[in-house]
């Protein structure tokens, strides 16, 4: 197994491809502010990615962490509307990201001038309904079933863990129904498919099923510090976290692992945007040309543990390397849709029968 501190290394600045700036852009004395998400992600990219930004393209990073969930989208929509931006470029869930996309929150993005993103699919170039873009895909990640390897000596091997008596107040599982997917992993475990979920009496029936983990849930978690801190600790030793974020506690030597389910694990993506308050947009697409870059997206595989958003084929990266963020399992893939066109109807169910 190649763990992330021997790859450190043996990997430089160097493997990594420049990206040119305009002069004006390496003049600029305001540092870019990026928000990713807290913890172990936004360290990872404050310590493994934006020194090689700033030195391909002169432009200085102001790491900001971002909380999960919809939370940071309120403060950009408030800050938005007095003509503020906490961060210039943000890291944003698909659920968010489409939220923002209908509010018209993000700036259009000169596409034109970034060369790269070429490289990335079209799912992963977002454009407004009239065409103009606003984002790309930044990193792909999986949701799997996690645990302490002090508390659990085997594995789990499927979500139905979340179910059995013997998990007790011993699970975290994520606190919204558009960041966990519980309604999806539910479906797939307990019937059959996502196919229940079409309708609003079948996401009834599948939110009455989930319920029943609540006598073994001790923390439904917005923070992913708090539970991350307390998976490490054993406190609670078992639930739905992020497969990057456990292989980067995995790799420092915390007793912890990630396990893609037999079902399939969530799999999920962030984006890039901007917000529309910000000035630093010429900016702003310069780093996100440079995050378009195979050897970019390779070296987020290797350090950070995502899922590249690039075709693979455009990577170096081994069979070995590509298995350590990926699966070949089939995943389970969020109903996004269900979110939006739903979300208050869904969000109010799921606090009266989920969480409550």
């Amino acid at each position: 197994m190649i763990t992330r501190r021997r790859l450190l290394a043996s990997t430089g600045a160097a493997a990594l491809g420049t990206l040119a700036a305009p002069a004006v852009l390496r003049a600029q004395s305001a540092p870019l502010k990026i928000g990713t998400y807290g913890g172990y992600f936004e360290e990872s990219f404050r310590e493994h990615i934006y020194p090689d930004f700033t030195a391909a393209t002169g432009l200085e990073v102001d790491s900001i962490p971002e909380p999960t969930g919809e939370a940071w989208l309120v403060q950009l929509q408030q800050a938005a509307r007095a003509g503020e931006a906490p961060a210039d470029v943000s890291m944003m869930a698909q659920v968010p990201r489409i939220r923002g996309e209908r509010a018209g929150l993000w700036a259009e993005l000169d596409r034109d001038a970034m060369d790269n993103l070429g490289n990335l699919p079209e799912h992963f170039v977002y454009s407004y309904e009239d065409g103009r873009t606003y984002g790309t895909g930044a990193v792909s990640w999986f949701i799997t079933l996690v645990s302490n390897t002090d508390v659990y000596s085997e594995a789990p091997e499927s979500w139905a863990e979340l179910w059995d008596p013997a998990n007790e107040n011993r699970l975290g599982l994520l606190a919204l129904a558009s960041n966990s997917f519980l309604l999806e992993i539910t479906a797939t475990v307990h019937f059959g498919g996502k196919e229940i979920l079409a309708t609003e009496e079948g996401i009834l029936e599948v939110m009455e099923k989930l319920a029943e983990v609540k006598p073994n849930v001790q923390l439904w978690y917005r923070d992913e510090g708090q539970f991350q801190q307390a998976l490490e600790t054993g406190e609670i030793p078992m639930g739905q976290y992020y497969h990057d974020v456990t292989g980067l506690a995995a790799a420092d030597g915390k007793p912890v692992r990630s396990t893609f389910p037999q079902e399939g694990a969530v799999l999920d993506s962030g984006s890039w945007v901007v917000s529309r308050a910000s000035e630093m947009i010429e900016p702003a697409q310069v780093f996100i040309d440079y995050m378009a870059q195979p050897e970019v997206q390779a070296k987020l595989a290797r350090f950070v543990g995502t899922a590249p958003t690039v075709p693979r084929e455009l990577t170096d990266l081994t069979d070995e390397e590509f298995a350590a963020v990926a699966s070949e399992i089939e995943p389970i893939l969020p109903q996004y849709d269900l979110y939006i066109d739903r979300g208050d109807w869904v969000n109010q169910k799921w606090t009266e029968i989920v969480t409550g």
